[in-house]
């Protein structure tokens, strides 16, 4: 339906129009012309076209009170007639796409070419080869007989095969990633449910089965899935930003302006519609249709867009569509700016990938060049031979050889693993935190959260069961302690009281009988006031005769509940004329209104001032101090004439009469205090913000464990808060915020700008060392702003409303706190897979380069052949980046501190394995390649010519080789020096059969490799030695976890390069924010690099100063120190805060890099 053009939809049209839509009374288009009006316009055609909305429904068949009836025919027929609620969602890559894709990385493009010329010259065998082969002297030596020559072709095919296994493994994965997130997309999709009217019946339906006809029930905090037409409304405001832009919030009602659009938000109230358009024929339909043309171009330009940030998605959400969002996120992103999800690790790998890969460009550039010049000075200047014609294509195949081998270098030095390690990390762990009741909507939310250093939690419902019940309260003049039984109450107040409860609550709430045999009645709706209406039934009343007497429809005026009047009124107009307003609310804010107060006997008596303080003491703080909510009723009768004003609310909603105060429980959930505790061992600070009484909140925060008494703490509530973080002006002040949070545990009585102050402050907080990273819990359409604000953002799956949960990047299905703990655990595991993987990839990267590129220099060939390379690249990249990437987290990921935003990837103790263990392998490579040939009395492989076979002494230098990865990436299962590499090994099955997998292929490529793998078979007592050499690796990873950190000074200084002066520039510059961590923490990573490859450290100084001049490399930013222009330009170019972190650092005393790094860093 989505895919036909317009002209296809006029044309299907006409037809309809002829038929005038199969016996309904309107066709698509008319629906479509209605819902493009606005206001007095649209009630104006409503009236004249229609008869009003009650003739619309007529028409399109339908009962406002009642709905559809839901028979199936009927259904169909109006899916058929109308379309389906789903825009169709773009489609996926295909996998050829993705195979493309993988081929435009530039070093498997290097190695094709390369590998195409080698394989065109091993066809071409000059003419008259046999007798001239002398006279080009070394170079023809290769050639002993036509078997061997012959086989030349077989290096270049066997690099284009491993070229094609690379391509298909990256597409591979790509392809599954894309599958995951489309899963992902359409699980959220199926939780998305909406209130409809079928059969006389509430139910709740996919968005996806709202059918055209349908009466919709909508409230406060719902994100409208089709478009309407109001059929009753009761204070109904909408945010129509989504589609107008406009911020204010458009009041709606049935005879000013009752046209609903899909897409936006209710921000406050409730009510009724019909619906009239949904799918691609509603207005954000129409929108993504008119987006969908343009979409195709720009998708041209902007290549591999998975999502953008939430910001984006609050601003335009789509209906959602049947499978996959990702079309709708793309299509969004058209509406707002586009941004590419690359999380802060995300960017921090892939700076260093670009490092890593230039240091290694330079190398293989370098062993190109000293090949070529040895070859030649060897050839023409030594043995002064000329160059005849007939030798040019036999030394032209010897350059080719040697950019084959350059290019083989330049291979392994590129980890392209790292960003392939954190996508397959982040995936697995998103599909694993299902699970655990995680719903990741913004994939790097996962990984920020394992450095969460604060949670603010809401309390009902997260720290809560959300289960209301009534368990004390105060009626004329006696404070009952348990609920009383009715005939001891006055029967006034008790009839009061039941239609009260009864009448002023919305009657979508009810409570059903239990699902299950002797299990707890079902609460439907709002939970505080089904803990009322529980009270109803507990008094042996109940509350649905009344409501059927007094239906929806009868209701004079409701003021809904908000979070600036926390309190909902109701008003009936009674037999007489006269009208009554019922009213409830937190406690002490309705009993401040209320002038009288029945008594004993339910008749008023006057309520002055000092009974209400006596009644806080006596009452309400007794409550709130055993934990519970207090809520007070009361009413209000007005005079038939004149009618009041009810639009004057100051004046309405005063002078109450009260009836009423209950105590509501919210039991704390069962595994709530462990979970608290869990954390606070963890280093998190959990914070309360709520809505409740500071008494009810102290009560809950100390059953919790949030504070413990006897400590150092601050439970204050909004009104004291704002008082101390703003000046006179009432503008927030940092430094005040600064004196409040580090203390502050409960924060009660807040309203959603204290939330988000809250959050705001600890983020811009620059008193402790580590910029904060705050987690966010919320459920209303009020606390949407913080969660944004938030680094990451948990909403409610269950209690949350549409508006928190767009706002959110992980949605708790469990509304559960102990979810976030787990969320937690899995954001700190994917840390550490990267960090494990990067010291696995970091040391073979070293290694190799450094064995490629000496090999090359001093036995003009390199022992590890591009073949083997390209093997050893798979097992280091892609295998172990699935191994390492997918071990499953252990609760001791929680007995330590936080990383915080600014710590280096590498950490000292990495450092120290990645180098203890490079200088191992590269003893052993090192000693078999020039002593090899005696130790096992075989015939030596160096300085082989052209074609030779493979020799058993460089079949044994792979296979140690690789049998020395294979042990190292055991050690590389933990980081933080932990001594017991097996523990817990099997519990990752994958690891496992990755190793026992790259073991099994080992052997067959050495036993059966032959010419393409450059491989001789080794007979067994051989093929002991390179296990007994691997295994040594286990051995030698014990003897470094013995080195002491503090014994290497220097590795602590390449770890730790910036201190706190990085943080004022964050403030300048927000938006760069991101990146401006991503490049510092790459910067670091850069200048590890450098001391780990010590060899060439005097060319990358070169390299340096021919780069950009950002580089935050020591000597250059020292250099840039005495140059005052560069000075100036660096300081109005902040994203680069190299000179004055490094100036900053020599010249302040406290800072352990100057204590620790006089200028020696200009070495670098």
């Amino acid at each position: 339906m989505g895919d036909m053009s317009n002209s296809d939809f006029y044309a299907k049209n006409q037809r309809n129009e002829e038929n005038h839509a199969a016996g309904f009374g309107c066709s698509l288009m008319e629906l479509r012309s209605l819902m493009e009006l606005r206001g007095t316009e649209a009630v104006v055609k409503l009236q004249e076209d229609y008869g009003g909305v009650e003739g619309l429904c007529k028409r399109l068949k339908t009962s406002p009170t009642e709905g559809l009836a839901g028979a199936q025919t009927d259904l169909d027929k109006r899916k058929e007639l109308y379309g389906a609620n789903l825009i169709p969602p773009k489609k996926p890559k295909t996998f050829l796409q993705l195979v493309w894709e993988a081929l435009q990385d530039v070093t498997l493009i290097i190695l094709e070419i390369a590998a195409l010329i080698s394989l065109g010259l091993s066809f071409y065998h000059p003419p008259g080869e046999k007798g001239g082969g002398e006279s080009c002297g070394m170079a023809a030596g290769g050639v002993e007989d036509e078997g061997e020559a012959d086989a030349g072709w077989i290096e270049g095919a066997a690099i284009l095969l491993s070229v094609v296994c690379v391509v298909l493994v990256t597409a591979f994965n790509d392809w599954s990633k894309e599958k995951q997130f489309r899963g992902l997309q359409s699980r959220i999709e199926q939780e998305q449910k909406f209130q409809v009217v079928r059969g006389s019946q509430v139910i709740q339906l996919p968005v996806a089965d709202i059918v055209v006809g349908d009466i919709a029930q909508i409230k406060y905090g719902d994100l409208l899935p089709a478009d309407g037409v109001l059929i009753q409304g009761n204070d109904l405001k909408i945010d129509e930003s989504s589609l107008t832009g406009e911020s204010d919030h458009v009041k709606k009602s049935a005879d000013k302006d009752p046209m609903l659009l899909s897409g936006t938000h209710v921000m406050e109230g409730s009510g009724r519609m019909v619906v009239t358009a949904v799918g691609v024929n509603s207005q954000t339909g129409i929108i993504f249709t008119l987006l969908g043309a343009g979409a195709e171009e720009e998708e041209k330009k902007e290549k591999k867009v998975k999502k953008q940030d939430g910001a984006a998605a609050m601003e335009m959400q789509p209906l959602k569509s049947a499978e996959g969002g990702e079309a709708d996120e793309k299509e969004r992103k058209r509406v707002s700016v586009p941004k590419k999800e690359k999380s802060v690790l995300q960017g921090k790998l892939t700076k260093l990938a670009v490092q890593i890969g230039k240091a290694g460009l330079l190398m293989s550039a370098i062993t190109v060049i000293i090949l070529v010049l040895f070859f030649a000075i060897d050839n023409f200047v030594m043995q002064k031979r000329p160059w005849l014609p007939e030798c040019t294509p036999i030394y032209i195949q010897y350059f080719v050889k040697f950019f084959i081998i350059g290019v083989t270098v330049l291979v392994v030095a590129v980890p392209e693993g790292l960003p392939l390690a954190v996508t397959i990390s982040l995936a697995y762990s998103v599909k694993k935190m299902m699970k655990d009741n995680n719903l990741v909507r913004h994939l790097d939310a996962c990984e920020t959260m394992g450095n969460a250093t604060a949670i603010c939690s809401d309390k009902t419902g997260t720290l809560t069961t959300n289960r209301m019940t009534a368990v004390q309260c105060y009626v004329g003049d006696v404070h009952y302690k348990e609920i009383p039984d009715p005939g001891s109450l006055p029967p006034k107040s008790l009839e009061l009281l039941v239609n009260a409860i009864s009448i002023n609550s919305a009657y979508t709430t009810k409570i059903l009988p239990p699902d299950k045999e002797g299990g707890l009645p079902k609460q439907v709706g709002n939970k505080t006031e089904c803990g009322l209406l529980g009270l109803v039934l507990d008094l042996k009343r109940d509350y649905q005769p009344i409501r059927n007497q007094i239906p929806e429809e009868k209701l004079y005026k409701v003021y809904t509940f908000n979070s600036v009047r926390k309190s909902m009124s109701t008003v009936i107009k009674l037999p007489d004329g006269s009208f009554r307003m019922y009213s409830k609310g937190a406690s002490e804010i309705v009993l401040k209104k209320c002038s009288h107060i029945l008594n004993e006997v339910g008749e008023q008596r006057v309520f002055r001032p000092r009974d209400k303080d006596e009644m806080v003491k006596k009452v309400i703080e007794p409550m709130a101090c055993d934990g519970l909510r207090t809520i007070c009723v009361g009413y209000r009768d007005f005079p038939a004439d004149p009618e009041p004003n009810w639009d004057d609310e100051n004046n309405i909603l005063n002078d109450l009469t009260a009836i009423c105060v209950v105590g509501i429980e919210d039991p704390v959930r069962p595994e709530v205090p462990d979970a608290i505790q869990k954390c606070q061992r963890a280093g998190i600070t959990v914070r309360m913000v709520t809505g409740d009484n500071i008494n009810t909140a102290r009560a809950i925060a100390i059953k919790c464990g949030i504070i413990h008494p006897g400590e150092d703490f601050l439970c204050i509530d909004g009104k004291e808060f704002n008082r101390r973080i703003r000046n006179e002006k009432g503008e927030v002040e940092q430094e005040r915020i600064d004196k409040v949070w580090p203390k502050l545990r409960v924060l009660a009585r807040s309203s959603p700008t204290d939330k988000h102050t809250l959050v705001k402050g600890i983020i811009d907080s620059t008193m402790v060392d580590q910029r904060q990273v705050v987690a966010v819990t919320g459920d209303g359409t009020n606390d949407g702003p913080a969660l944004k604000k938030a680094d990451v953002g948990f909403a409610m799956g269950i209690a949350g409303t549409d508006v928190a949960k767009e706002a959110s990047d992980i949605i708790l299905t469990d509304d559960n706190f102990s979810s976030i703990v787990k969320a937690v655990m899995w954001g700190r595991n994917v840390y550490d897979s990267i960090s494990k993987f990067l010291q696995f990839q970091l040391t073979v990267n070293v290694v190799a380069v450094i064995v490629a590129f000496t090999g090359a220099c001093i036995t003009q060939d390199s022992p590890l052949k591009a073949v083997q390379m390209l093997w050893v690249n798979l097992i280091m990249d892609t295998f172990a980046s699935l191994a390492l990437a997918t071990e499953p987290p252990t609760e001791s990921l929680l007995k330590r501190k936080p990383y915080g935003r600014n710590k280096p990837l590498i950490s000292s103790t990495m450092t120290k394995n990645i180098l203890g263990h490079g200088v191992y392998q590269l003893v052993i490579i090192f000693t078999l390649l020039f002593v090899g040939e005696q130790i096992f009395d075989i015939d030596s492989g160096r300085n082989a010519p052209l074609h030779s076979p493979p020799s058993e002494h460089y079949t044994i230098i792979f296979n140690t080789f690789v049998m020395m990865q294979l042990f190292n990436e055991i050690n590389a299962r933990k980081i933080h020096g932990e001594r017991n590499v097996f523990d817990g090994i099997f519990r990752n099955p994958i690891f496992c059969s990755i190793v026992f997998g790259t073991f099994a292929v080992q052997i067959v490529i050495v036993q059966f490799g032959g010419k393409p793998f450059s491989c001789q078979p080794l007979d067994l007592e051989k093929w002991m030695w390179c296990v007994f050499l691997g295994l040594g690796e286990l051995v030698w990873g014990q003897v470094i976890a013995t080195i002491p950190n503090a014994r290497l000074r220097f590795l602590r200084r390449a770890g730790q390069l910036t201190q706190k002066d990085e943080l004022p520039e964050e403030d300048v510059n927000e938006e760069n924010e991101e990146i401006d961590h991503a490049e510092r923490e790459l910067r670091r990573g850069q200048i590890l690099w450098f001391r780990g490859l010590n060899r060439i450290q005097t060319q990358i100084e070169v390299v340096n100063t021919f780069k950009s001049g950002t580089s935050f490399q020591g000597a250059g930013a020292l250099r840039r120190q005495s140059s005052t222009t560069s000075q100036t330009q660096d300081v109005t170019n902040v994203s680069s805060p190299s000179h004055v972190s490094l100036s900053n650092a020599l010249s302040s005393p406290t800072s352990t890099t100057a204590a620790t790094a006089p200028p020696t860093t200009g070495q670098c």
